[in-house]
């Protein structure tokens, strides 16, 4: 008997031990690939994360399927705080509605909190001469259904922004989707599309030209790009960033991931670093978060539905 209780006294204490090396580690899933958005904001506040939890945060980029692949993988996850998404809009709030054979909803994750809220920027190199929607409009009548533009995927922030826009202007573009954001700048220095509709920071990265900006204002860093609004379309589209554990994650995990996203946000190094790749921080807890996210999917629903985007199954 004394034996017995020795080996079981020894295997729950190795238990323990890799339960605690599990909770020391986290898996931070950003399902686009490097280069984009979510990836800058993931490596800037990887660190001060680590620190305020206390544990070691691994990034992992699951690109795909314009961010599906990664956010299947994370809905699909142990719900022990292990493993959580950060990610831009679409995966979360675009693509169960475009995509009805996504094998995830909203209620697949637990919100966490919101990190960080900016305006869709269209975008072109500075070579193609395009400097406003009207130029834009007038390439697309003198050559229509060909002049290209890229996004970060089909079904994506950039392709709603841009099928928003074409319907409002009444022209016809070609669509030519890529893996990420990152990836579609390449194509545009490499002349292989023209246009881009993504986060501000990729204009002052690659010396690209703002042609107008999807918000209800100007951008501080790029005064001179009109809002779509002055250029007689009422369109807004905010690229927002969020964390979000598996649903099923304990309420105490979750209240611990929220206190410590807060914590990073103010932290100074991480406030000044998000304003310098104009990704402006905007902190909502993980109850604000909820209803937030609700609310943005039901209404790229809308917009789906009423655009005929649905992809089929």
């Amino acid at each position: 008997m004394r034996k017995l209780s020795w080996v079981a006294a020894l295997a729950a204490g190795l238990i323990s031990v890799v339960a605690g090396r599990a909770a020391a580690q986290i898996q931070l899933v950003i399902p686009f690939p490097a280069g984009g958005g979510s990836d800058i904001i993931g490596r800037m506040i990887q660190p001060v994360l680590a620190e305020e939890l206390g544990a070691s945060v691994l990034i992992r980029n699951a690109g795909g399927a314009a961010g599906t692949m990664g956010a299947t993988e994370v809905a699909r996850a142990k719900p022990d705080g292990a493993t959580l998404l950060l990610t831009s809009m679409s995966p979360i709030a675009i693509q169960p509605s475009f995509r009805p054979s996504v094998p995830y909803r909203v209620a697949s994750f637990a919100p966490v909190c919101l990190v960080a809220d900016a305006p869709a920027v269209l975008m072109t190199p500075q070579t193609t001469g395009l400097r406003t929607v009207a130029d834009v409009a007038a390439r697309a009548r003198a050559e229509p259904g060909r002049v290209p533009y890229a996004s970060g995927g089909i079904g994506g922030l950039g392709h709603v922004a841009m099928t928003a826009l074409t319907r409002a202007v009444g022209i016809e573009l070609n669509h030519i989707p890529f893996r990420g954001s990152g990836d579609s700048v390449m194509a545009m220095q490499q002349g292989s599309v023209l246009m881009l509709t993504a986060e501000a920071n990729l204009v002052h990265q690659y010396g690209l030209h703002p042609i107008a900006v999807f918000a209800e204002k100007r951008m501080p860093q790029y005064p001179d790009a009109p809002t779509m609004r002055e250029q007689g379309h009422d369109l807004v589209f905010p690229l927002w960033t969020g964390l979000y554990a598996p649903a099923g994650t304990p309420e105490a995990t979750l209240a611990r991931l929220d206190e410590a996203c807060g914590r990073v946000l103010r932290t100074p190094s991480v406030a000044e670093g998000m304003a310098r790749v104009a990704h402006p921080i905007r902190y909502l807890g993980r109850q604000e978060f909820a209803a937030f996210t609700r609310a943005e999917a039901e209404k790229y629903k809308a917009i789906i539905e009423a655009a005929g985007m649905r992809q089929a199954d």
